[in-house]
């Protein structure tokens, strides 16, 4: 499965495996799929940001792109674990505990892959806000379709880390995703 497959399943009001989760990573890889066409309708002239610049921009971008677009595959497979793990036998206490640690394993998976879409998001975001006023004004509003996109994707990703934390009952390992919260 890939991201293409994702976006079918996102488009189909009768699944029930993708969400939020997978459309913010797709929202992320969107925004700087944007960012990267203004990045390279930018270089020939000097709106603000050298060409050098602009090209460790673009290489970033599509890397980030990359990146959010194994997001949204990411994303499916985790939610799948919880469902997994909801479904494992519970007749017996050694099932019992054993499923309670499935789903808390499973609640981790399934925090971390926002995790790293909420992150990268928040990069994409970032470099838009560095390349506004210093690119094409042809492409301002690609651009801020882009930096929109990106808000839209670190937000829905980091409901989808608090969506998950219940299911982590080790103080320990909520530490690592309230930081991040509190970070982005």
């Amino acid at each position: 499965m890939d991201y293409k497959d994702i976006l079918d399943l996102i488009l189909d009001a009768e699944d029930v495996t993708v969400g939020g989760g997978c459309s913010s990573a797709l929202a992320g890889a969107m925004a700087a799929g944007l960012m990267g066409m203004v990045v390279k309708l930018s270089m020939k002239k000097d709106f603000g940001l050298s060409a050098e610049d602009l090209k460790h921009y673009d290489r970033e971008l599509a890397e980030l792109q990359k990146q959010l677009l194994q997001g949204t595959v990411n994303d499916r497979e985790a939610y799948l674990a919880i469902v997994n793990a909801y479904k494992l036998p519970k007749g017996t206490e050694e099932e019992k505990d054993l499923r309670k640690l499935a789903i808390e394993d499973a609640g981790v998976t399934a925090a971390r892959a926002p995790k790293e879409n909420a992150l990268n998001c928040a990069r994409v975001f970032e470099i838009g806000m560095i390349l506004d006023g210093k690119t094409n004004p042809a492409c301002d509003t690609d651009l801020q379709m882009g930096i929109s996109l990106a808000e839209l994707g670190r937000e829905g990703a980091k409901m989808n880390i608090e969506v998950n934390l219940p299911l982590i009952k080790d103080p320990a390992k909520k530490v690592e995703f309230e930081e991040v919260l509190q970070e982005l």
